[in-house]
């Protein structure tokens, strides 16, 4: 797969910031952010610490911001440290908070049942990937969640190509084996 480049217009705002434009930086904040916090929050299962995870990301980029290269697409550096920043951020909590505390509510929900069944299987699947070993999960949550291409998360995380195919294929493997149980019981039930 092709890496994806740098836009003309996110070049142009990395390389203001990098001249100390705030402006600059805030408006890539802006763009990158719900990206940032969607995949951390896969990572670590819990919105407010990919809250925090994020903001941590973006202040580390901000503070490093001089060594970036544009040879490597800016959603892939910033992915790397949202990532290691959620990382060190559950190596401190040493513990996950409760998956339901950041569950939603929608309102008018024409069968409750099938939202039932939806939310079910969301948590479910939350778990399964949550179990992971966090480098798996890893490269499960950039490819599935973040959309990156394969050779776009060897670059981000630093790892072999085959790193990323074989810890994607044992992802893939365990969510299988972890999740068919339950699926083919749904399956029974329904």
């Amino acid at each position: 797969m092709e890496i994806t480049p740098l836009s003309a217009q996110d070049a142009d705002l990395v390389h203001r910031a990098q001249q100390g434009d705030r402006s600059a930086f805030a408006e890539l904040v802006r763009r990158y952010h719900p990206g940032v916090v969607g995949v951390v929050y896969r990572l670590c299962g819990d919105l407010q610490l990919a809250e925090d995870a994020a903001q941590e990301a973006f202040i580390k980029a901000w503070l490093n911001l001089n060594t970036y290269r544009p040879l490597m697409p800016w959603r892939n550096w910033l992915y790397r440290i949202a990532i290691n920043a959620a990382l060190d951020t559950l190596r401190r909590e040493r513990h996950l908070r409760s998956l339901n505390a950041t569950s939603d509510v929608r309102d008018g929900q024409s069968d409750p049942q099938a939202h039932l069944e939806q939310k079910e299987r969301e948590i479910r699947v939350r778990q399964t990937i949550l179990a992971l070993p966090p480098a798996t999960r890893a490269v499960l949550v950039l490819r599935e969640y973040g959309g990156l291409s394969y050779r776009e998360i060897a670059e981000a995380l630093d790892i072999p190509l085959g790193t990323v195919m074989s810890r994607l294929s044992a992802a893939r493997q365990r969510l299988r084996e972890q999740l068919a149980p339950w699926l083919a019981l749904q399956e029974v039930t329904s």
